[in-house]
């Protein structure tokens, strides 16, 4: 009988997150489910941090979501105290373009 291999609709390949994983010499074999598992929490954790910044671009009644937005939800939501750093440099307002 062949063996059925389960096909895994993910928007980050499996294969590319093993083998960033696998980078880090700590980390030694990874089970095949887990790449699947962090790429479906990838893309929830990015599903929460666009739709958080959409509504933080409506609420400036701006058309177009920009840096600026993305750098204000992140330093508004206490989930999100991790990326601090990464946008510190950002500027806090930018004009909006019509």
């Amino acid at each position: 009988m062949p063996s059925k291999k389960k096909k895994f609709n993910s928007r980050f390949p499996p294969a590319r997150i093993k083998k960033i994983m696998q980078t880090d010499e700590d980390v030694g074999k990874v089970a095949a489910a887990v790449p699947v598992i962090i790429s479906r929490a990838l893309e929830m954790f990015i599903e929460s941090l666009i739709l958080k910044s959409g509504e933080t671009t409506m609420s400036r009644n701006a058309k177009t979501l920009s840096t600026s937005h993305i750098k204000q939800t992140i330093e508004s939501e206490k989930k999100f105290d991790f990326l601090h750093d990464l946008v510190a440099n950002i500027p806090d307002h930018q004009p909006e373009e019509e």
